[in-house]
């Protein structure tokens, strides 16, 4: 009962003329960054993360929350209509919604993503406000032996889980690991990592690093394999749904609610997994089978809810514990580090106005998405055709313009530049993101947390060992490294009994 009240009170602040215009202002950029092909929430938050710097931290985290449904939203619609995921969630959404698309059922298939968004984020939403303050009052009891191996863990799901190469995978997250570290050691005061350039000593900046990799190494990637080809824009018309079309919508909107938010809540449970496996359940439960492959609504409805029910649900570890599970967590978690917000356990306590105010948001600017964005569908869908060197040009400007407004030092271009080249370096090679971005925000905060375990036992190891906690999360982090591996290796050596037998 107290946290509807406080939710309540959010909405007493956030329900204000001026900040709705900010909701409004921050979806309709969201959706219109997040259109564009090839940019995903993460590349359109860390692309106008520096924008909000003369805002005050409620005003800009309400703009943010606008942004992040937006750009989601637009993810959708590019792969519906253009058949290009803005980002690996969308991808089981464009198997189907490209397929109802090129049936001349655009409207239909935007429709229920919207409609999908809307509730699987509402719900979401209210179950981080019910969940999040409990995790949050646990978790202030959590020594700093337990927090360093939470966030050992959360890194270790990222890169041994997730991805294809494990081995590409912790590649990722050592270059990560050490661009955080450059800067000064917290204990000597001795300059690390920086080659004796002066201008790297407070670190390096994070809108810089993400702006970089994300903004200016995806616009390189584009460049090196752009295509003159002219797109294809699939008319859209009217998006609405039929009394059939709602029929087969509803439940899976409520399933892939079920399926995306847990795995969003999880450190490493992204929205990969739980788009597949509500792909995968509704292709079981449906009575159309045969649409399946051909334009099924279930396999639109279902995944898009469960991407966007992830999305909300990443809030749960980011705002409780201080620990980004995304690449979108982290440029959300760099926004919050520009105003001296520290999220983790004790956010809640210390700033209640601000995390409420922001919930709050979040419902309102999910309800100002579908208000604005069903009739602005056909609008946002001719953004497809802006030629891709126009585009990437402006994506280049934009992003140099961002990153040198941050400190106004051109020394800051030519970080951008290098961290650009990296991101198109690590694209080159199959080197995931997601490790990488983690590891330079996650590093310096085990770095705190494992010397504040080692101070308490005088230097000792067994420092980081001395919570039952902390022994448990070490157990598990063994059993995500080994167990994969030894089922890798059973069913190898199954295939091959399998194959001497045949012969």
């Amino acid at each position: 009962m107290d946290n509807l009240q406080l939710l309540l009170d959010g909405f007493g602040n956030a329900l204000t003329l001026e900040n709705l215009t900010y909701a409004a202002i921050g979806v309709v950029i969201g959706t219109f960054v997040g259109v564009l092909p090839g940019i995903g929430p993460a590349m359109a938050l860390a692309l106008l993360l520096p924008i909000t710097y003369g805002l005050e931290p409620t005003q800009s985290l309400i703009i943010f929350a606008g942004i992040y449904y937006g750009a989601m939203y637009g993810g959708s619609t590019t792969s519906i209509l253009l058949n290009t995921p803005g980002e690996s969630a969308s991808v089981m959404t464009a198997i189907e919604g490209n397929k109802m698309a090129k049936k001349g059922r655009a409207a239909q298939a935007l429709a229920t993503a919207a409609i999908g968004s809307f509730v699987a984020g509402t719900i979401a939403t209210l179950l981080v406000a019910l969940f999040a303050p409990s995790i949050a009052e646990q978790a202030v009891k959590i020594g700093a032996p337990s927090f360093f191996a939470i966030m050992l863990l959360s890194l270790v799901l990222v890169t041994a889980v997730l991805g294809s190469s494990k081995l590409r995978g912790f590649i990722g997250l050592f270059i990560g690991l050490t661009i955080g570290l450059v800067g000064l050691d917290l204990s000597t005061g001795q300059a690390r990592l920086t080659g004796g350039v002066t201008q790297l000593v407070d670190g390096v900046d994070i809108v810089v690093v993400a702006v970089g990799l994300f903004a200016i190494g995806e616009s390189f990637w584009i460049a090196a394999h752009l295509r003159r080809a002219p797109i294809e824009v699939i008319p859209v018309g009217r998006p609405f749904l039929g009394r059939e079309d709602w029929a087969r919508s509803w439940k899976p909107w409520l399933r892939g609610t079920a399926l995306g938010f847990p795995f969003g809540a999880l450190p490493a449970g992204g929205a990969e997994t739980p788009t597949f496996l509500s792909y995968v359940t509704e292709k079981k439960l449906s009575k159309n089978k045969d649409e399946f492959g051909h334009g099924a609504i279930e396999g639109v409805a279902g995944p898009e809810a469960a991407n966007n029910a992830s999305a909300a649900g990443m809030f749960i570890p980011l705002l409780a514990l201080g620990i980004p599970v995304t690449a979108t967590a982290s440029i959300l978690l760099a926004a919050f580090k520009t105003y001296g917000i520290v999220p983790g356990p004790t956010l809640m306590t210390d700033q209640p106005d601000l995390v409420w105010t922001l919930l709050a948001s979040l419902l309102i600017g999910n309800a100002l998405l579908l208000v604005i964005n069903l009739p602005l569908a056909p609008m946002w869908a001719k953004l497809l055709q802006v030629p891709r060197p126009q585009l990437y040009a402006g994506i280049l400007f934009f992003a140099s313009l961002g990153a040198y407004a941050v400190n106004q030092n051109p020394f800051d271009i030519a970080l951008l530049l290098f961290f650009g080249g990296v991101g198109f370096a690590v694209r080159r090679f199959g080197i995931p993101i997601l490790p990488l971005i983690l590891g330079v925000i996650i590093g310096p905060l085990m770095e705190v947390k494992m010397r504040e375990a080692l101070d308490i036992s005088d230097g000792n190891i067994s420092g980081l060992f001395n919570e039952g906690l902390a022994i448990g999360i070490y157990v598990l982090i063994v059993l995500a490294i080994v167990v994969p591996i030894v089922i890798d290796r059973v069913r190898r050596r199954g295939g091959s009994l399998s194959e001497g037998v045949a012969s």
